[in-house]
């Protein structure tokens, strides 16, 4: 089969590699018909998260069934589905308690209580680097899902795989911020970076009630894209302490509710930005997490939804304590939301295929990478056909 395969930073080449079988009775062979890059990619692609072999990537994706493991009841040949991207095994203690993407059972090599980017994992992600399991991912013609009885979920009849594509992630990691944020209504909403996933954030805090939602981000035409996709205000990122008193001033003078980081450890930095990194010997920058903590109203909630894989020196603690914050983060438990999520897609309460901005053939994967990385040709988000 054909596949997307990263084989260094900045290298990601379409490639022949083995199909994929069968190797556990709760696994399914799927025939993907849609698939997209992530900004989480990005990270692999830039070398921030390491991966030193190569591996199929991608873990937004969705298909067509076309093989069951013995074990396998609630799915037959020919079911079209969308794939959560963490790989949970539904009966350890995590995935008992909502928390599918810190399953014990689905990341044996990498496991454990301590979390990090070198020290112990959490549960597998599809495409994401031996240290989260080493599966191979999506961005292929065909992917082994295991787990496929807990995973998995049929998609309606009667939508596209572009209206039901992003339940595989962006729209569920999206709602997981403002429902961390414990929006229920009237709340303003601030967020960090006009990405995919800052947009699904925005277009879910409407539909949790919020009273105003604002996005940040430093390239006008990803805040171009926010405001019509999802109706919420813009503010254009030139200065850090700019941005944090306009959103003061457009809130008495207190600061959002609810300020959630959509972009995570690489953010655009200056050269003095990218050698206090070094000095420091971190990878990448907490600034997002420093800007949201400071935006936030006393009392209020900042979410990480952005990915920070190390330590950082100088966390602002006596902030965090002073103005007695919440803070929250993680992977998206997307078992946990999606099928309330389909039922808002199906029901027409959200639509999620607006923000696409390039339809490629899989072939055309590292030129997909580049532009999204390079933030070219107003790139916003790729979704890519293995069998064009």
């Amino acid at each position: 089969m054909k596949a997307a395969v990263i084989h260094g930073p900045g290298k990601v080449s379409y490639d022949t590699v083995d199909d994929p079988k069968i190797e556990q009775p709760r696994d399914i062979i799927l025939k993907v018909t849609s698939t997209a890059i992530c900004g989480s990619d990005l990270h692999i692609y830039s070398g921030g998260i390491p991966q030193p072999r190569p591996m199929v990537l991608g873990h937004e994706f969705m298909g067509i069934v076309e093989e069951v493991g013995s074990a396998i009841t609630n799915l037959q040949k020919g079911d079209r589905v969308i794939v959560p991207f963490p790989i949970a095994c539904g009966t350890c203690y995590f995935c008992s308690h909502g928390l599918p993407g810190h399953c014990e059972h689905s990341n044996p090599e990498h496991y454990g209580p301590e979390g990090g980017l070198l020290d112990q994992k959490g549960g597998a992600l599809f495409g994401y680097t031996d240290l989260y399991g080493g599966y191979n991912g999506g961005q292929a013609q065909y992917v082994r899902v295991p787990y496929a009885d807990f995973g998995p979920r049929k998609a309606p009849e009667q939508l596209s795989d572009e209206q039901v594509l992003f339940l595989t992630d962006i729209f569920p990691t999206g709602y997981t911020g403002v429902d961390f944020g414990e929006v229920t209504g009237g709340e303003t909403v601030a967020i960090f970076g006009s990405g995919p996933v800052g947009i699904m954030a925005a277009k879910s805090a409407w539909l949790r009630g919020a009273g105003k939602v604002i996005v940040v981000d430093t390239l006008q035409y990803r805040l171009d894209k926010a405001k019509d996709t999802a109706g919420c205000e813009t503010i254009l990122w030139e200065n850090e302490k700019d941005v944090i008193q306009q959103i003061r001033d457009m809130t008495v003078g207190r600061g959002a509710d609810v300020c959630i980081d959509a972009v995570g450890f690489e953010p655009d930095r200056n050269m003095l930005e990218k050698a206090k990194a070094l000095i420091n010997l971190e990878k990448g920058s907490p600034k997002i997490i420093e800007a949201c903590m400071s935006t936030v109203r006393r009392g209020g909630i900042v979410v990480v939804l952005g990915v920070y894989p190390t330590t950082y020196d100088n966390f602002p603690i006596g902030q965090f304590f002073d103005k007695g914050i919440s803070l929250k983060g993680g992977q998206a438990p997307v078992h946990r939301y999606i099928d309330e999520l389909i039922a808002l897609v199906n029901d027409g309460k959200i639509k999620l295929d607006d923000i696409i901005t390039h339809r490629l053939p899989l072939s055309e994967v590292s030129h997909g990478y580049e532009i999204f990385k390079k933030k070219e040709d107003n790139c916003v988000k790729v979704v890519m056909n293995p069998w064009a």
